[in-house]
C-alpha cells in the first residue's frame, strides 16, 4: 500500500471516530412508537452539543398545521398536566387516538457552529375493538335479496368482521352450497335470494388483534312467504270479470252513440244501403197499358 493510500485511509478513520466539533447532534432510540390506548408513550430524543450546556428543546406535532407540544420550558394545550420531559425525551400519559401522529424534537445550541438539530418520532396509538353497529332487516320476502351491514369506526388498526347465525359462525369462503357472500373487510353480508332456512338471529363480531373481539346484540331476521288462499283467488277472478264486463258495456254504449269512428262509418254505410233499396212506384204508362190489355 502506498503512502498516499495510507494517509487517505487514516483521514477517513479520523472523520469516522472524531467528528467535527461545533456541531449539535440529535438522535432517537425509537423512531416508531406503538402503544395501546390509555397507556403511556415515551418519545425518545437524545442530543449532544460541543459547547452549549443548556440548549433549547422544543417538541412539535405535525398535522394539517404544525402545533407546539413543548415550548419555552412548558407544555401547551391538552398536553399540560399529562406530559413530562427528561432531557429531551418526552412521556405522554394516558394517550388516545388523537395523540397519534408525527412529532418533531428540535434542539437549538446557540454556541455551536451548527446550531439546530432535529429528529422525527411517529406515534401510533392502538385502539381495541368497540361494539360494532349492525344493520339487520327485520323482515324479508322469500326469494328477494337481503344485505346485512356491520361497522366499527373506532378500532385501530381497522377491524375485520365475522357474522354468526344463531351463534354459529358463517363461512367466508365461496362454496357451491353457500347462498351468501361475506366480506370480512367491509363487514357486509349479502343474500341473493333468501329462503325460509335463512331465518334466524344474526350478530356481527369485530376484531383487530389489539384487544378482545366485540359483538353487537343479536337481531332477528324473519322470512315471510307469499301464500294464496281461496278468498284471494276468488276476489281476483271477480275483479277481472267486473273489469271485462265494464269494458264490454262501455264499447256497446260508444257504438250506439256513434262515438267511435268505425261505428260512425258502419252507420253511414247502413243508411246508404237502406236508401238504395227503398220502394219505387210503378210507371203510370205501364199501368195504363196493362189495363187496356185486360179490356
Amino acid at each position: 500500500m502506498s503512502t498516499a493510500q495510507i494517509m487517505t485511509f487514516s483521514a477517513l478513520l479520523m472523520l469516522l471516530y472524531f467528528p467535527s466539533s461545533d456541531h449539535v447532534t440529535v438522535t432517537t432510540s425509537k423512531a416508531k412508537v406503538e402503544v395501546h390506548e390509555n397507556t403511556n408513550a415515551v418519545l425518545s430524543c437524545e442530543f449532544r452539543t460541543e459547547k452549549d450546556t443548556n440548549p433549547r428543546v422544543e417538541w412539535k406535532k405535525r398535522g394539517k398545521d404544525v402545533s407546539y407540544v413543548y415550548f419555552d420550558g412548558d407544555f401547551t394545550g391538552s398536553y399540560k398536566g399529562r406530559a413530562s420531559i427528561n432531557g429531551a425525551t418526552m412521556t405522554l400519559r394516558g394517550v388516545t387516538q388523537k395523540d397519534s401522529g408525527v412529532y418533531h424534537c428540535e434542539v437549538t445550541a446557540r454556541q455551536d457552529k451548527i446550531k439546530l438539530g432535529e429528529v422525527t418520532v411517529t406515534l401510533n396509538v392502538l385502539v381495541p375493538p368497540h361494539a360494532p353497529s349492525c344493520e339487520v332487516p327485520e323482515t324479508v320476502m322469500a326469494g328477494f335479496s337481503a344485505e346485512l351491514r356491520c361497522k366499527d369506526k373506532l378500532s385501530v388498526p381497522a377491524a375485520t368482521y365475522s357474522w354468526y347465525k344463531d351463534n354459529k359462525p358463517l363461512h367466508t369462503a365461496s362454496l357451491p352450497e353457500i347462498k351468501y357472500t361475506l366480506d370480512p373487510k367491509t363487514g357486509t353480508l349479502k343474500f341473493k335470494a333468501v329462503s325460509k332456512s335463512d331465518e334466524g338471529q344474526y350478530r356481527c363480531e369485530a376484531s383487530n388483534g389489539v384487544g378482545a373481539p366485540k359483538s353487537c346484540a343479536g337481531r332477528q331476521m324473519k322470512i315471510t312467504e307469499f301464500e294464496l288462499n281461496m278468498t284471494i283467488v276468488i276476489a281476483i277472478e271477480v275483479g277481472a270479470f267486473l273489469v271485462l264486463l265494464s269494458c264490454c258495456v262501455a264499447i256497446c254504449l260508444c257504438c250506439r252513440r256513434g262515438c267511435c269512428r268505425c261505428c260512425r262509418k258502419n252507420k253511414r254505410e247502413t243508411k246508404q244501403s237502406r236508401t238504395k233499396t227503398s220502394y219505387n212506384p210503378p210507371d203510370p204508362r205501364h199501368y195504363k197499358h196493362t189495363q187496356s190489355f185486360v179490356l
